[in-house]
């Protein structure tokens, strides 16, 4: 590890902003902060936007000029994909283009990306207010969710699924956030406990 620390390089939506929550309840400042407890200097650079589909993320990755390499690199798109009815064909296209770029943008080395699949919103108080599908919502997002997976198993990269943690959702309101549709600090803190043994031994071994 160099004296400045790694950077953490989070590609997404409003999943990764963390739309509706305080800064410091984001999960990628969660998980810095988690981190340096155990002695871990991390940054996170957050490149994403409430709303924006797979075609939008990498059109942000291109306008915010990333380049050169980060130590860990984590996507989670594709929810915004399904809300509009996109078609799964594309969603699988336009993810595996998004995932090489997270590999190069790692330095070539699927072990330093991290994929976290789509939560399912069906069960929130939004989904309900607007009359949605929450069935429909739930396979959809289990199919998309689905070719994610197998896009990260062949690259050989770490594939995390919040999915089924995000159900519990609609059963405890605290885990969604104020607005009734995004997580909350509390459910994003769930989503660290899973993903951190993986972060931390990547990072630890360096």
């Amino acid at each position: 590890m160099t004296n400045e620390g790694f950077i953490h390089l989070a590609l997404g939506d409003s999943y990764t902003i963390g739309e509706a929550v305080n800064v410091d309840e984001r999960w990628p400042v969660q998980l810095a902060k988690r981190l340096r407890k155990d002695s871990i200097k991390i940054d996170p650079v957050i490149v994403a936007t409430t709303g924006w589909t797979t075609d939008e993320l990498k059109s942000g990755i291109v306008k915010a000029d990333v380049e050169g390499t980060y130590d860990i690199v984590s996507l989670l798109i594709g929810v915004n994909n399904q809300y509009r009815g996109y078609p799964a064909d594309e969603y699988e296209r336009e993810f595996k283009d998004l995932l090489d770029q997270a590999i190069k943008l790692a330095g070539g080395n699927p072990h330093n990306v991290f994929v976290i699949s789509i939560p399912d919103y069906g069960v929130t108080p939004f989904a309900k207010k607007k009359l949605l599908d929450a069935e429909k919502i739930s396979r959809e997002l289990d199919s998309f969710n689905a070719i994610a997976e197998k896009i990260t198993t062949l690259r050989d990269v770490k594939y995390i699924n919040i999915t089924v943690g995000s159900r519990k959702a609609k059963d405890d309101p605290s885990l969604i956030a104020s607005d009734g549709l995004h997580p909350s600090g509390k459910m994003y803190e769930m989503w660290i406990d899973q993903m951190y043994d993986h972060v931390f031994n990547n990072l630890s071994s360096r």
